[in-house]
């Protein structure tokens, strides 16, 4: 069957990352009938995009151990993927997807997974080459070549995945400069007790952090080699690589083609629907309710995306929906496994149980009584139980199995 021929029951996704690929293949597992598509960007299948920042940098996995699924998969459930292809228009009345080769698709569901991308910073002197963003496995392989020559990397954000490039540096023996604009780490995803513990985490393993801070250009020697990083108050800060990492902007411009809602993310309800028949959106592209807390939300996550994916291929397949998952994250930096249950920001109270001296503590937080996040070091006990009781909407209970301490935080 041709697809673009013959669109009945045509499930067409565009996008091929963690939610787009996933989807594809649940759609198969529940039973759909019709042909699938998976229009991706990049030349490549779907893959795995967390160990681009930790195990791929380090050269501890190949290429193949990148993919979620074995080589093939896709071909036996009668998946067909168009890598490095992309959507230029959606016409919905006629339900059709145009490509940048000139081919049309036509669909019954149509599903945008197109993600999100590395918000770019205009700097004097980004043309030289040592500068990368990373969002992709062509992004990863140039960083990767960078940290095999590199003296020192300078990190331009103190976001989580310029932290855990930071670590896998470090690791590498390449020396790290972290430049923060704002007056601490994390400040939109993490407590400052959390924050305050990477800080010292990194400090320890030898990465110098410069708060409140603003790059002014980047310097060379040469139209090819990058010396330095000039400062916004004069000083200059010597690297001769450059990771600018200062967060994600959706990608979300076939969306806002279509006149849906599109602030900070396309707009969808629990299962991905849009407010246009037959047009869903997941991934990090997306804003969603979440279960527990107020609004739409936009995350950027695996778990996010795979939660979303399940729920749409039940959806679009009338299956039975599974229950809400609390939001979780987790975040790899030197030996230290933090793990993050709901969504910090949302508390009035906060609790530490355990000590972060012994590098193995929780930071609860609390919305009138009751437990609405909690941030996990070493901690998978306190984690798991803290999932459990956010989706249970318990209180918080101090008799937490595996850590005694729960001594109030100052704010």
């Amino acid at each position: 069957m041709n697809p673009a021929q013959h669109p009945q029951g045509h499930a067409v996704i565009i996008g091929a990352g963690h939610a787009g690929g996933t989807l594809a293949a649940l759609l198969r597992q529940y039973g759909h009938p019709g042909p699938i598509t998976v229009v991706g960007g990049e030349d490549l299948p779907p893959y795995l995009r967390p160990p681009l920042s930790r195990a791929w940098l380090q050269q501890a996995m190949g290429p193949d151990e990148l993919l979620p699924r074995p080589a093939g998969a896709s071909a036996d459930q009668a998946i067909a993927l168009r890598p490095g292809m992309r959507a230029m228009a959606i016409e919905p009345g006629s339900r059709q997807v145009a490509l940048n080769d000139g081919s049309v698709l036509h669909y019954e569901h149509l599903v945008i997974a197109t993600g999100s991308a590395p918000r770019w910073l205009v700097l004097p002197g980004d043309e030289r080459p040592g500068i990368t963003y990373l969002r992709t496995m062509e992004d990863a392989q140039a960083l990767r070549g960078h940290l095999q020559t590199a003296r020192c990397l300078a990190i331009i954000g103190g976001g989580y995945a310029g932290l855990e490039i930071a670590s896998t540096a470090r690791k590498l023996g390449v020396q790290v400069r972290i430049i923060e604009r704002e007056g601490r780490l994390l400040t939109r995803s993490a407590s400052p007790q959390m924050a305050a513990h990477l800080l010292q985490l990194h400090a320890g393993q030898g990465v110098e952090v410069h708060f409140n801070a603003a790059v002014a250009a980047i310097q060379g020697d040469s139209p090819t080699r990058i010396t330095a990083l000039w400062m916004a108050d004069g000083s200059r800060l010597e690297c001769d690589a450059v990771l600018i990492g200062v967060g994600a902007a959706p990608c979300m411009e076939l969306a806002q083609s279509l006149g849906l809602d599109c602030a900070d993310g396309i707009a969808v309800d629990g299962e991905g629907r849009t407010a246009m028949n037959g047009i869903y959106a997941i991934g990090d592209a997306t804003r969603r309710p979440l279960a527990g807390y107020p609004g739409l939300h936009r995350l950027e996550s695996v778990p996010s995306a795979l939660e979303q994916a399940r729920r749409a291929a039940c959806a679009i397949t009338g299956s039975e929906l599974p229950a809400h998952e609390t939001p979780w994250f987790w975040s790899d930096q030197y030996d230290t496994r933090l793990q993050i249950a709901g969504l910090p920001g949302q508390g009035d109270q906060t609790v530490l149980r355990g000590n972060p001296a012994s590098g193995r503590f929780a930071v609860l937080h609390l919305r009138g009584g009751q437990l609405c996040a909690a941030e996990c070091v070493n901690s998978p006990g306190e984690f798991m139980a803290a999932r459990k009781a956010i989706a249970a909407t318990h209180c918080a209970d101090p008799g937490f199995p595996t850590l005694p301490s729960k001594a109030p935080l100052t704010s």
